[in-house]
């Protein structure tokens, strides 16, 4: 785990800035404390060269000089180093094999690089030293792009080829660990993250309409390639970048294919079994006996059954952290947490930050998440933060299986419309327990949400919500400036493709409305502490055989997760394994504090001055919801809590933000 960066200059007459490419290696020291290196390359064939810094190893130094400012540099590497294994001589990075004429430099990890290694000696490209950066290039010289296929991991690359002066570009296929890129008078830029790009001289433009989407779907914080600003781009997910002869191409290596969803001929029996199987062996690669382990507990069915599991691989119990908030019951979850810790034998450390805590981290958590805030932040912060004051080098999470196997209340809607669809005889026993789920008038929302899905697509259901579910806090002329600016329709990305409507809202669960934000999160809240998140629940080999089965398998009796359920009976406790009531993992932010403690700072911020001018925001409708919800109205509470992360960002971000309008 590490942080990356680069430099690359497209024309022939442009030179990289090597005191820029050094800042922007600090920038995301966080995300490597332990040491730098540096790749600098020129135009003849012999003119490349590593170097180290003053945060490199001491035997870094010894075999590298410091960087050269004058060197004459048309691509320049900056590696940022997180150290998991202290018992190990670390591999330095980037890696450069003068025979080939090529340099890596990756942030992730590799988990098959056992059996990859084994496969390269075979074949005669035998790796020299234990990095899995020399793994990687290796692997890409025997196989080329299609390398990408044979790793499971989670990574971001860059490969830079001398002689031949192309620039390969990669992220994993579900795009754990980030990358993005700019390009500015002729010069590429790219790193793990949006802040060192800031340092370059791109246009800082706004991107209204992502700031729009994401106001009113807060789960679309990550849509795409775009960020929050305009001419900053994201490395999408399974995709992979060339830059060849001075020109940029971008094409996808990976994708689910919907062709295979529901494929599966396994008996249910089976399809437990197998489910249980791979995701021990998922834990088991994630897991490093070798490292201070950790683990993001909740009382819920997903991370207990990786703390349940993930205690048959390591040579010492895992350290359980979890965040409580006793002002809200339903975020209590104490009692099952309890439970699995004494199952699994993991130390148990519990932490409940309070209002004026989680205020004063707001800043900082919102510098490190370089998006607006969501109203959790304040327990992952917590969590993180104790995580890595108890010594945690890698922290285990359960994202990913509400997206797999319909943990999502929502997924209901979409199973109880595909039973319509087809005649399902099983229709009238589901649709009985899902009445009986939630009280009137409850029940009856969900029925006509249900009903809705039999006749719209996913993209036209999630126009509807941003139609109609929230208000909107944005004056005409932000709303004039957005439409002026946004290349295509604001929802284009969902998928439409025919099918069961359970598989097409699991599929843009995965790509597009929920698992992106969450990644996204989780990297920098976790790296923001200098911690490497693994999360096994996303290893590709599950992923897929989870989009294997059927729905029946996933959903029954109006309850998602039945596969899941099923794999884990007699492993995690009785009590998370009947468990009904787990809410979302939040904290009271915007339900509680910000109309009691935090009251007075949201009143402070929402009538300042500089709110008022910031030009963009329709104050009538702001106060008149803002009183709404300070007299105990709830509908509309994420957008309140919305609007105050998003002035917070502006205010964070405000010497890189360019507001300038279109006319």
């Amino acid at each position: 785990m590490s942080g990356i960066n680069g430099i690359f200059c497209l024309e022939e007459n442009r030179c990289v800035d090597i005191r820029l490419l050094r800042e922007m290696n600090k920038m995301i020291s966080h995300r490597g404390p332990d040491g730098e290196g540096y790749f600098l390359a020129g135009k003849d064939l012999d003119e490349a060269k590593l170097f180290s810094e003053l945060d490199a190893y001491k035997s870094t130094k010894a075999l590298h000089p410091p960087l050269d400012m004058a060197f004459p540099a048309s691509i320049g590497f900056g590696f940022r180093h997180l150290q998991l294994h202290p018992e190990r001589e670390p591999g330095f990075q980037p890696f450069y094999d003068p025979s080939a004429k090529q340099c890596i430099v990756m942030d992730g990890s590799i988990f098959n690089s056992v059996e990859l290694s084994r496969e390269l000696d075979k074949l005669g490209f035998p790796c020299k030293g234990n990095s899995q950066a020399e793994l990687v290039l290796r692997a890409f010289q025997a196989w080329g792009e299609e390398c990408l296929h044979r790793i499971n991991g989670f990574w971001a690359l860059a490969i830079w080829d001398q002689a031949k002066k192309h620039l390969f570009c990669a992220r994993d296929r579900f795009g754990v660990r980030p990358l993005y890129f700019c390009i500015h008078a002729g010069i590429l830029y790219f790193s793990s993250e949006i802040k060192p790009l800031l340092l370059s001289p791109v246009n800082k433009t706004l991107n209204r309409p992502q700031l729009w989407r994401w106001m009113k779907i807060p789960s679309l914080s990550v849509y795409g390639s775009q960020t929050f600003w305009k001419c900053i781009h994201a490395l999408e997910p399974g995709q992979s970048l060339w830059v060849r002869n001075g020109h940029l191409s971008q094409q996808g290596w990976y994708r689910l294919n919907p062709a295979k969803f529901g494929s599966s001929k396994l008996s249910f029996p089976q399809a437990v079994e197998n489910w249980r199987e791979l995701l021990s062996q998922a834990i088991k690669r994630q897991s490093a006996a070798s490292v201070n382990t950790g683990i993001g507990l909740s009382g819920g069915l997903d991370s207990s059954a990786i703390a349940c599991l993930a205690r048959k691989f390591g040579t010492q119990p895992l350290q359980a952290f979890s965040a409580y908030f006793e002002q809200m019951p339903q975020l209590d979850e104490r009692r099952w947490i309890t439970d699995v810790a004494k199952a699994c034998g993991c130390a148990s450390n519990l932490v409940s930050p309070g209002a004026f805590e989680a205020l004063d981290w707001f800043g900082e958590a919102t510098w490190r998440s370089e998006i607006p805030l969501g109203s959790g932040f304040a327990a992952q912060f917590a969590v993180m933060r104790l995580a890595a004051e108890r010594g945690v080098k890698i922290l285990l999470g359960g994202q990913g299986s509400d997206e797999l196997v319909a943990g999502y209340k929502h997924a209901l809607y979409r199973w109880i419309a595909d039973l319509f669809l087809s005649r399902n005889p099983t229709l009238g026993t589901e649709l009985s327990a899902f009445l009986q789920r939630e009280g009137f008038p409850k029940n009856m929302a969900g029925l006509a949400k249900s009903l809705l899905a039999t006749t719209l697509n996913e993209k036209r259901l999630y126009e509807l919500e941003f139609k109609f579910l929230r208000f909107d806090p944005f004056n005409p002329e932000f709303h004039r400036q957005a439409k002026l600016s946004m290349g295509s329709p604001i929802l284009s990305r969902f998928s439409t493709s025919a099918g069961q409507k359970l598989d097409s809202f699991l599929l843009n669960g995965v790509n597009t409305t929920s698992l992106p934000g969450l990644l996204h999160s989780e990297d920098r809240m976790a790296m923001g502490f200098s911690i490497e998140n693994r999360l096994p629940f996303l290893d590709h080999e599950l992923v897929e055989f989870a989009f294997s089965l059927p729905s029946s398998f996933k959903i029954q009796n109006a309850r998602g997760k039945l596969i899941h359920r099923e794999a884990m009976r007699g492993i995690v406790p009785q009590a998370v394994f009947q468990r009904r009531d787990k809410a979302v993992f939040g904290t009271p932010f915007a339900n509680l504090w910000l109309r009691g403690e935090l009251k007075n700072a949201a009143n402070e911020l929402f009538y300042s001055q500089e709110f008022r001018r910031r030009g963009i925001w329709n104050l009538p409708k702001i106060h008149d919801q803002w009183q709404n919800y300070l007299n105990g109205c709830d509908s509309q509470a994420e957008t309140i809590f919305g609007i105050f992360a998003l002035e917070h960002w502006f205010r964070r971000f405000e010497p890189w933000l360019d507001f300038d309008t279109q006319d």
